[in-house]
């Protein structure tokens, strides 16, 4: 693994071992976590099937800049990061966005283009009140115990198994996620919750990939399909995944439908 920085952001690469395919990717972390997440497995299996795999550390996340003062970041920051790493790469990447990520990238469609974009259980262009709300009357304990990660403490190891994996992840791999989330900008979740939700009619729309997870209970299925319809696409639910697919032991029921739909836009 290449570790980088852009300026001021850590950026993740692996590269293949051959001649890379012509467009890179630049994989983008949801809330709470960092580039990191995408080095699990992603990062390392995109760069076998050829490709330049790039993971960014948004703004106070990581070893990026701010993390003394990450409650300042919005959105907004979050879309100027993405673009400051696209403008350092030399060819426009496919974006793929996590969560948080996927709210991102929606975010920055408003301003730039992109050859193709990837929401893997993104948050939904009507923000996250829906989710919220539902959350909140399905499982109390667990939106709880997320109030209290956004205030800066430390989440019940139980809650963090419960809402990023659908798997039962051994004790030792999920002491060391738990180690590496970090606190979210409370300024960005009020941004994807009401003040700054993406408009389509500003978007420049490319070739799209909606992914969700069966077993979310952070973003499930109906959510993600609310997001596929609002841009025209099919909702692809992938079976047997919870909220963190991409660190999960069967991320490939995640990482092959990208392979394949990459391959089948010749990208």
């Amino acid at each position: 693994m290449n570790r980088s920085r852009f300026g001021d952001l850590e950026v993740l690469c692996r590269l293949p071992e051959g001649t890379a395919r012509d467009t890179p990717l630049l994989f983008v972390h949801g809330a709470y976590t960092g580039a990191w997440c995408w080095d699990e497995f992603f990062l390392r299996h995109f760069a076998a099937e050829g490709y330049a795999a790039y993971a960014v550390s948004l703004s106070g996340h990581g070893a990026s800049r701010g993390r003394a003062y990450l409650d300042s970041f919005s959105i907004a920051d979050y879309v100027d990061d993405v673009a400051e790493v696209v403008d350092k790469l030399p060819v426009s990447p496919v974006l793929i966005g996590h969560s948080m990520g996927g709210m991102v990238l929606q975010k920055y469609l408003e301003k730039r283009e992109a050859p193709a974009v990837v929401l893997m259980s993104s948050v939904p262009p009507q923000g996250l009140l829906g989710s919220a709300f539902g959350l909140a009357f399905s499982k109390p304990s667990l939106m709880g115990d997320l109030n209290r990660i956004m205030g800066g403490g430390q989440p019940q190891m139980e809650t963090l198994r419960h809402a990023m994996f659908h798997e039962v992840v051994e004790l030792e791999r999920l002491q060391r996620y738990y180690h590496l989330c970090q606190p979210e900008s409370h300024r960005a979740i009020w941004d994807m919750s009401l003040f700054d939700l993406p408009m389509v009619s500003r978007m420049q729309l490319p070739p799209m990939l909606v992914l969700g997870a069966e077993n979310d209970v952070l973003i499930p299925p109906d959510q993600v399909r609310m997001t596929a319809r609002r841009y025209g696409v099919e909702a692809h639910i992938l079976p047997g995944l919870g909220h963190g697919m991409m660190m999960e032991s069967d991320w490939r029921i995640a990482a092959d439908p990208i392979v394949a739909w990459l391959k089948s836009q010749d990208l």
